[in-house]
């Protein structure tokens, strides 16, 4: 089927279905909301014997060629994953992982395998990229000289705290780099710890003045490579709040079918039946939106295709992500805005969700210039 959006193709294989059985099983086994609620104030975000349970699943190496380790299955078939996470709410290194991964492979290459064989064998990496709060500029400022030394700092570095490798975005004589700079070689003031409003997620600032990078890659791959890094990071984010969503409507739903008020259940009011299937329904287009980016993502530079849907999961996933957030809160009522109750999570995680590899008017934006220009 064609349109002016073009390739409008979902395929789920069989290899991917099996991966979302999996997922959805470990979730429902390793994240009931008691033990998401234990890892929300410690200093890793996570428990690390669930972690390693991941890595043992070979969940790091999804994406990763079979030359390192990995299972070759292409960047498409980590999303179940990532989605069945987000239903859980269950806070981990995965996102991350796979992302720097992803950058270092298209960037560096076969040159990279040694660190790529590391994450799949279990370590954490991380990619440090923002010079400032915005995420559509070039975010290259640090500077790596011929030496390999870095001079600079990053912001808002996902699982900072808890990387073993950290992949920086910077600049060479000029030209966008990456450096491969390893955790032993900062100092133990170096990384500091950022508040973050979605608790399931940790992040720090990173200072890399005068630090060694073990490995660097420059030049036109490092661009190629630093633009689909941005897309697959946003189609990622947003199977995450898709499945997050999803355990949002279902709290909702529940809520509606227990709370009587005035002799009879709230989920009998039309004020709040049209609102939930107003979830329900852009959810699963935020499904549909993530599936079709999924199909469309390759180990090769992202196609057109590829960038429209990547942007248009994000959009989609952000702003129900959003509503039902905000409407979970209201639905409960007085209790919907203490801690004791559950739609805390889902709105930090909304706001987490939408500003995380840019907001939603910031993809309109790209997305006006893709679909309207000559």
């Amino acid at each position: 089927m064609t349109s002016v959006l073009g390739d409008l193709s979902i395929a789920l294989t069989e290899e991917q279905g099996m991966l979302l059985d999996v997922a959805r099983g470990f979730v429902a086994d390793k994240a009931p909301i008691d033990a998401v609620r234990a890892q929300l104030e410690t200093a890793s975000g996570f428990d690390a014997n669930v972690w390693q349970e991941m890595v043992n699943l070979g969940w790091t190496g999804i994406a990763l060629p079979e030359s390192v380790g990995g299972s070759a299955m292409g960047v498409g078939s980590v999303v179940p994953v990532v989605e069945s996470l987000g239903a859980g709410l269950l806070g981990t290194p995965l996102i991350n992982t796979t992302l720097a991964g992803q950058l270092l492979w298209r960037a560096g290459g076969a040159r990279a395998e040694p660190w790529l064989q590391r994450i799949t064998e279990g370590e954490i990496a991380t990619v440090a990229l923002l010079d400032s709060g915005d995420w559509g500029t070039t975010n290259t400022a640090l500077d790596l000289t011929a030496d390999g030394v870095l001079n600079g700092r990053k912001l808002m570095v996902g699982d900072a705290t808890v990387a073993d490798l950290f992949v920086v975005v910077c600049q060479q004589d000029g030209q966008p780099a990456l450096a491969v700079v390893e955790r032993d070689a900062l100092s133990d003031d170096a990384v500091k710890a950022n508040t973050l409003i979605d608790l399931t997620k940790r992040a720090g600032n990173v200072d890399f003045s005068g630090v060694t990078a073990v490995f660097s890659c420059c030049g036109d791959t490092v661009v190629s490579a630093l633009r689909d890094f941005h897309l697959l990071g946003a189609l990622l984010v947003a199977a995450e709040a898709a499945g997050s969503a999803a355990r949002c409507l279902n709290g909702i739903v529940d809520y509606l079918k227990t709370r009587k008020q005035f002799g009879k259940l709230i989920g009998s009011y039309q004020a709040l039946k049209h609102p939930t299937v107003d979830i329900y329904c852009g959810m699963e287009d935020a499904r549909s939106f993530v599936y079709h980016a999924a199909t469309h993502v390759t180990d090769d530079g992202l196609s057109l295709d590829a960038e429209l849907a990547c942007r248009m999961a994000k959009v989609q996933a952000s702003d129900v992500m959003s509503y039902a957030g905000d409407r979970s809160v209201q639905f409960h009522g007085g209790i919907g805005f203490t801690w004791d109750c559950d739609s805390t999570l889902f709105i930090r995680r909304a706001q987490w969700t939408a500003q995380a590899f840019g907001d939603p008017a910031h993809h309109r934006k790209h997305l006006g210039r893709l679909l309207l220009s000559d």
